[in-house]
């Protein structure tokens, strides 16, 4: 896999393909064309050259005990409590492949992957393709390899900051962000990046939450805000994805959830 350097625009950094086998531990240094360097400790790549403030919100994602439970305790049965109705997550994952429609040698992107949820389902669906996920949260990342490794999955797992990712522009076939749209403090700017990677006529799939129609659910939703969360209507969330310059393909709410396929 071929990355940009985040400190040289112009510098390739090429990735072995052996830092994409989860079962087996690949630790090392990796360098750009240009001689700066990087760590690579249990297969996870560190592109992040300078830790930036979090939110609250942002913040509790370094935790090893969210990154521990997060998709069992919480991924598994959030869309089921947020759109008070059975939603089980295999439901999510086959729009995310009926939307995305992965293809062998296509290249993909999850970003905010967290525990790599839809990197490891993309990967399921299409076995050849390529995998890349990218998070801010190195124990985020450390559990997304231990679930990937326990799944037989290959992918690429990269500590980078989703505001200037570490790619190069047209890469990939399609991008995927399930649920990071809320908790990002430059959401324009994360968007033009997803817009900036992906090719011509490439798909994102994003799923995210709105605000609420009822009062008490939007007390709820306005004390979030205050640790760095943030929520839109269906409308003000179109106007940042065409702001991004996508255009709107799909989409349908349950609840409080959104699901948004945007092409190139």
């Amino acid at each position: 896999m071929k990355l940009r350097s985040p400190v040289n625009d112009q510098a390739e950094i090429t990735l072995p393909k052996q830092v994409s086998d989860l079962q087996k531990q690949f630790t090392g240094t990796v360098c750009s064309s240009r001689g700066d360097e990087y760590n690579i400790e249990n297969n996870i790549v560190d592109l992040i050259t300078q830790q930036k403030e979090f939110t609250l919100a942002q913040s509790t994602n370094h935790w090893t005990l969210t990154a521990t439970l997060y998709e069992d305790l919480w991924r598994k049965r959030s869309l089921s409590l947020l759109t008070g109705e059975p939603f089980p997550i295999e439901k999510e994952k086959e729009l995310l492949i009926d939307w995305v429609n992965p293809k062998p040698d296509g290249l993909y992107l999850d970003v905010g992957c967290s525990t790599a949820l839809y990197a490891r389902a993309l990967k399921k669906a299409s076995p050849k393709s390529t995998i890349a996920a990218i998070d801010f949260s190195k124990q985020m990342l450390t559990e997304a390899r231990l679930k990937a490794e326990a799944d037989q999955t290959d992918l690429y797992l990269i500590k980078a900051d989703a505001r200037e990712m570490p790619f190069f522009g047209k890469t990939f076939d399609g991008v995927v962000m399930g649920g990071t749209l809320n908790e990002l403090s430059d959401e324009l700017k994360v968007l033009f990046e997803c817009k900036r990677v992906l090719k011509e006529g490439g798909v994102m799939f994003v799923m995210h939450l709105i605000k609420s129609e009822y009062w008490y659910a939007r007390l709820m939703q306005d004390s979030a805000e205050w640790g760095g969360l943030q929520f839109w209507t269906v409308d003000e969330s179109n106007k940042l994805f065409e702001r991004a310059d996508f255009t709107i393909e799909e989409q349908f709410t349950k609840g409080i959830v959104c699901f948004t396929k945007l092409s190139a």
